[in-house]
């Protein structure tokens, strides 16, 4: 009972630490994203999840990091943000993946649009304070882990992962 109340609170835990690391340092750990590899193979085999869900989960995150490796190449994400999505994306399954998708690019074009409106005002708070200063720079990016970190959590409770961890 414990380990499977912790099992639920683990993945949104490391959604807020990758969330909070990218908005501060313009930065996801790669450690996040490992643990949430390890994270899904121990669950899945404590839960007794099926071989053909757990490969189904598998080529998900395959496909994720495919996608997203593209797009990191093309320039048009951060390598932490493709890592995160995959490994989000091996949680959730390609049952949740349009769900993920869809809210990830909602909560992005909305942080999106509240960084470039922070960037043409610049208040003063923000401006100053060396861990949020870069939010107000234009030559760099936007930190996407919080729009893929909060559709991560968003969408979790829907997954068979959180099916099988609230049965347990």
């Amino acid at each position: 009972m414990i380990a499977a109340a912790a099992a639920l609170i683990l993945f949104p835990a490391l959604m807020a630490f990758s969330a909070f690391a990218d908005l501060l340092t313009m930065t996801i750990p790669n450690r996040v994203s490992l643990a949430l590899i390890a994270l899904f193979a121990i669950f899945a085999a404590w839960l007794g999840m099926p071989l053909d869900s757990v490969a189904s989960h598998v080529a998900c995150g395959a496909a994720v990091l495919a996608a997203t490796f593209l797009m990191f190449n093309r320039g048009w994400m951060g390598g932490g943000d493709a890592k995160l999505a995959s490994a989000t994306a091996l949680w959730l399954g390609f049952e949740q993946l349009a769900d993920y998708a869809l809210i990830a690019s909602l909560a992005g074009g909305a942080l999106t649009i509240a960084i470039l409106a922070l960037r043409r005002f610049e208040p003063r708070f923000v401006a100053q304070s060396p861990r949020l200063a870069h939010l107000c720079d234009a030559a760099e990016g936007v930190p996407y882990g919080v729009a893929l970190a909060i559709a991560g959590v968003v969408v979790y409770p829907n997954s068979q992962l959180w099916a099988l961890l609230a049965a347990a």
